[in-house]
């Protein structure tokens, strides 16, 4: 490109795109209602964060040929079920959490069973809203999404990787099995991102696969980097920030055949990896 790159104009103006489709995704509130169950599933997906699955959905999309707003649907989906495994995680019998982003857990300004079920019906949720872009997507491509959302959010993906966090807790001294845990429990919804991306741009097998192994590398360097800012893992501090940079570059290089069109998923790893520099150095950037 001839001019320098601006990352935070370009996840500012892909976030209210995905910011203004998850709105029209999700169901209204108000009259039938069961149980309030609408009001919480707004609730928990609406209150903000910096909704990086999605973006890094729009940026893999573009990257290979594709337009943002194809994207969307399976953006809304992603970002459903981030904000179903979170609702979860808050619970009591997880990590129970009374605040999140400033605001009462879902569970505490809804109660603890109306968590359960907002979990739940913004996971089925997710589908629905996958399948919107089905005027716009091949239909092996659009089964192929159902297949890859449904795989890294189970039991082989984010949700295995919950297990494995609760079993291995904050005392890993052993980098891979932590990055097993960062794999799945982080790495497979940016998997899917990727994956996701590709897929709504109408792209063949191997770009959805090399997509796919982009985000699975994103995801770890990011929570490798999500652990030095919160200081924990502190016994494997070194090694993960050391291997921020090994997944930083495998990222680049996945992408480096794609050309200008993959500057914006260049921008995104180097944000990554200087979010990991900068919190080792002691400075707490967003």
């Amino acid at each position: 490109m001839t001019k320098t790159f601006e990352l935070n104009a370009y996840l500012g103006e892909r976030r209210k795109l995905v910011d203004e489709a998850i709105v029209r995704a999700l169901p209204d509130g108000g009259a039938g209602d069961p149980g309030r169950l609408k009001e919480g599933m707004r609730y928990a997906v609406l209150q903000g964060g910096k909704r990086m699955r999605p973006l890094v959905i729009i940026a893999a999309c573009e990257a290979v040929g594709g337009a943002a707003e194809a994207a969307l649907p399976a953006c809304c989906a992603l970002e459903m079920v981030h904000a179903y495994s979170l609702v979860h995680d808050d619970l009591p019998a997880m990590d129970n959490d009374l605040e999140r982003r400033g605001q009462p857990t879902v569970h505490v300004a809804f109660g603890h069973a109306g968590g359960i079920l907002v979990g739940d019906a913004l996971l089925s949720q997710a589908f629905m809203a996958l399948m919107r872009g089905a005027d716009r997507v091949p239909a092996a491509n659009l089964v192929a999404a159902a297949r890859v959302l449904a795989h890294h959010s189970g039991v082989d993906g984010m949700v295995g990787g919950q297990a494995l966090d609760l079993a291995l807790g904050q005392d890993a001294h052993d980098l891979a099995a932590l990055e097993q845990v960062h794999a799945l429990k982080t790495g497979a919804l940016y998997a899917a991102a990727g994956a996701l991306g590709a897929l709504y741009a109408g792209a063949d097998a191997d770009t959805v696969q090399s997509m796919e192994t982009w985000g699975l590398k994103f995801g770890i360097a990011f929570q490798h980097a999500d652990d030095i800012l919160d200081d924990d893992q502190k016994a494997l501090r070194a090694q993960a920030l050391a291997r921020v940079d090994q997944l930083v570059g495998e990222c680049d290089a996945l992408a480096a055949p794609l050309g200008d069109k993959a500057e914006p998923l260049r921008a995104i790893s180097k944000w990554v990896r200087d979010r990991a520099h900068a919190a080792a150095a002691g400075v707490k950037a967003d």
